[in-house]
């Protein structure tokens, strides 16, 4: 038996045997508490994080191409009154 397939085997027993006992409520209790107190907290989720992130993004190209063309036009001003 490979090392993979041993700790893969022994996973499976863990989590088998987890199932099947207090433990397994345990986990559903505190995982319930901590999303209560997520909840309550002003978090957003990744998805949202991601589409914000995106977003800036956008706008950061937007704001450059912008910027560049002030450049290039106080320039051209420049060049027209000099």
């Amino acid at each position: 038996m490979d090392k993979s397939s041993f700790f893969a085997d022994m996973q499976a027993r863990v989590q088998q045997a987890i199932a099947s006992s207090p433990a397994k409520d345990i986990e559903k209790n505190v995982k319930a508490m901590l999303n209560q107190g997520f909840s309550k907290l002003d978090l957003v989720t990744r998805e949202e994080f991601d589409i914000q992130a995106q977003v800036l993004a956008k706008t950061r190209t937007k704001l450059d191409l912008l910027e560049a063309r002030v450049v290039a036009l106080e320039a051209q001003l420049k060049q027209a009154t000099a």
